[in-house]
């Protein structure tokens, strides 16, 4: 079987007090499950599946190398990453000792790792070193482990093991869910807080799982159950969820049902949880607030009347956002008023409009007067949401200022914790959004981690090490990629920014030059259009062009082969045909010239980049960067301002094409195009 684990502890001295905002535990994407106050001497645990060889590369091969180990650190405090101690467990000899080599090559001390290699469930550690054979315990637990484990129990536990005497009974030896998920609630601390990745089943399956699933409940320790989307990793498809378990709950406390199964973006065959959809369950998490169709508070007496069974779909039903269809309107006409009276943010912001477009027709439903078009135009433009979008534009810019100066304070003498400082930025925008109604707030959030995921991460480690502008001023070799197969190699080819990228100081700093640059590019495609319209005509037989220059393309007619045209051009003596003949050499020998040039142009213009780095002034930096960074991010912010009044404008234009003919109408239709075809079909003659 070879069942481990993998943990992770964290211990302070007595200065040491932090504040976690994000703690990560999932094997599929960072995954922030609870914001937590550490204090002095308290130490924190995470732990994840780590198998045999064949086990960890099925399903979660990052564990097994100690990479889950490693996840914690990124999320703390500098000072707290020095005291940082490291547990784990490994039955694998092979991958156990990656696991250390992985730690020390993350610059882990020797005497601040403890590694064991060993079996989890069969053999239980660590041992608490001031009680002995007791568990040690822990403030905070995470595991991810192996899935529906088969034959778990080889090493015949029975209830009285001190990790399942909580429920007084085992889990089936065909699924080791459970088996997981109560040893570590053994090792969680009384104050502690533990989240565990499983499969759905353990939300519903019955027989020994039902009476562990419904005793843990009784005990009041399950806190929450967050529903994923499928498709998270690349050997399975199965959806799984996130178990939140504390032994400190207050009684009647209800459990906190998320479905976060939507929120994903789909990248290649796999689905990835993005920075805005973690956010959402963050936040949810800590606000424990219901909303529809997202998240519910089940209550003890919810569950017992559903009979411990905690499947999600019991507790959080789908949004119908299907339009029902409105049947009068179908055969009378008009435009349902309670559909124009749920289009909210278009009833709230612009009332005055949708009440002079969408007059009575009848009680209860209203006509249209005007275009969707002009209506669209005329709601996009108007003065509310345009004052709308340049308030929120001026917080974003001073949001930007401030952020801007403090980055500009970085350097080895001004340290930051830029974990707190991301941590900063990505709660002020949301703040800020939160400020406009109808916005959705982590499009916003997005865009900010999205800012530091692609730069900001980057490039402030460099400036904390070198200092903000002698950062931006240094280079490095630009390696490509040359030759394929066993001649595959990298090769430099210059040198690039490691702050500022060559592409941007060219834009800024050398406009001309490129403006220059595309001028030629320019001529070089008209040239190859004019090339390309020659091969056309000398490819045809009927014309004269093909007499003259059919002979002088290669055999797939796709272009000129050159010594042909040479050879013909010599032999030619008809006027006509040299005239064709000489302008396609002219052509060849333009592209040829403007080819040369342009690769003349760029070499020099990438030269003279590359000289430039160590000659930067701090203005010209200044401008590079709030380039590199900033340059978008007022707009794309401010766009979304529109959002919420386009996604409703697109569903009132979906409601008028329903309701724009009536029953009626359509059969009148249909008729005279059966009567235009029957017409047609009289005029048919059928001849053999």
């Amino acid at each position: 079987m070879g069942n481990g684990w993998a943990s992770s502890c964290l211990r302070y001295d007595k200065s040491s007090k932090i504040k976690v905002s994000r703690y990560l535990q999932t094997a599929c994407n960072p995954l922030v499950y609870r914001k937590i106050n550490l204090q002095p001497h308290k130490r924190w645990q995470s732990r994840g599946k780590c198998d045999c060889i064949n086990f960890i590369q099925r399903l979660d091969p990052c564990v097994g190398s100690g990479s889950l180990l490693l996840t914690v650190k990124y999320y703390l405090e500098d000072e707290v990453k020095k005291t940082l101690h490291y547990y784990g467990q490994e039955k694998n000899t092979a991958t156990f000792n990656l696991t250390r080599m992985n730690l020390l090559l993350h610059d882990v001390k020797p005497d601040l790792m403890d590694i064991r290699n060993g079996d989890t469930l069969a053999d239980d550690w660590p041992e608490d070193p001031a009680r002995p054979n007791e568990g040690r315990l822990f403030d905070a637990v995470a595991m991810n482990p192996p899935y529906s484990l088969k034959a778990w129990n080889k090493a015949k536990l029975t209830a009285s093991d001190p990790r399942f005497l909580i429920v007084g009974t085992l889990p089936p030896d065909n699924k080791g869910d459970y088996a997981f998920l109560l040893h570590g609630l053994y090792h969680l601390g009384e104050e502690g807080i533990m989240a565990i990745v499983l499969p759905h089943g353990v939300l519903f399956r019955g027989a020994a799982e039902g009476i562990i699933r419904g005793r843990l409940l009784e005990k009041n320790y399950i806190d929450a159950v967050i529903g994923l989307p499928a498709n998270l990793f690349t050997n399975t498809g199965i959806p799984v969820i996130i178990m939140v378990l504390k032994k400190h709950r207050p009684m009647g406390e209800p459990v906190l049902m998320i479905d976060a199964s939507r929120g994903f973006v789909k990248e290649g065959k796999t689905n990835h949880l993005r920075e805005r959809d973690i956010a959402r369950i963050v936040d949810t998490y800590l606000s424990r607030q219901e909303t529809a169709g997202y998240s519910h508070l089940a209550t003890r007496q919810e569950i017992t009347d559903n009979g411990y069974n905690l499947n999600i779909p019991r507790y959080i039903e789908n949004l119908d956002t299907d339009i029902p269809h409105d049947v009068d309107a179908h055969l009378l006409g008009g435009i349902p008023q309670r559909n124009l009276k749920s289009l909210e943010v278009l009833q709230t912001v612009v009332p005055d409009i949708m009440a002079q477009v969408f007059p009575e027709l009848r009680p209860g439903y209203a006509h249209m007067e005007g275009s969707m078009e002009n209506l669209r135009e005329s709601i996009l433009q108007d003065r509310r949401l345009l004052d709308e979008a340049r308030k929120l534009r001026g917080e974003v810019d001073a949001y930007i200022g401030k952020y801007w100066a403090a980055f500009k304070e970085l350097g080895p003498d001004r340290q930051r914790n830029l974990v707190s400082l991301r941590t900063a930025m990505l709660q002020e925008i949301k703040d800020i959004l939160s400020g406009h109604r109808f916005m959705d707030i982590y499009s916003g959030y997005q865009v900010i981690a999205d800012l530091w995921a692609e730069s900001l991460d980057h490039d402030l480690k460099l400036m904390m090490v070198e200092g903000f502008y002698e950062a931006s001023r240094s280079v490095e070799p630009n390696l490509v990629t040359k030759g394929s197969g066993d001649k595959k190699r990298e090769e430099q080819d210059g040198w690039k920014g490691r702050v500022i990228p060559n592409g941007i100081m060219a834009e800024l700093l050398y406009a001309d030059r490129l403006a220059e640059i595309r001028a030629q590019e320019e001529k070089l495609q008209e040239l190859n259009w004019e090339l390309s319209e020659w091969v056309e005509k000398a490819g045809s037989e009927n014309s004269a062009e093909g007499e003259a220059l059919g002979d002088t393309l290669k055999e797939d007619k796709s272009a000129f082969d050159s010594k042909a045209l040479n050879a013909a051009w010599k032999d030619s003596t008809d006027e006509s045909e040299q005239k064709m003949l000489k302008a396609v050499r002219d052509c060849l020998e333009a592209i040829k010239k403007t080819s040369k040039t342009v690769k003349e142009m760029e070499l020099a213009l990438k030269r003279e980049v590359e000289e430039r780095y160590p000659k930067l002034t701090e203005e010209e930096i200044d401008r590079l960067l709030w380039r590199k960074w900033f340059a978008n991010i007022t707009g794309e912010i401010s766009e979304l301002v529109r959002e919420p009044f386009e996604r409703e404008l697109d569903l009132l234009e979906t409601i008028l094409t329903r309701y724009g003919k009536t029953v009626g109408e359509l059969d009148a239709e249909i008729a005279e195009q059966e009567k235009e075809f029957e017409a047609l079909a009289a005029e048919l003659v059928v001849t053999e």
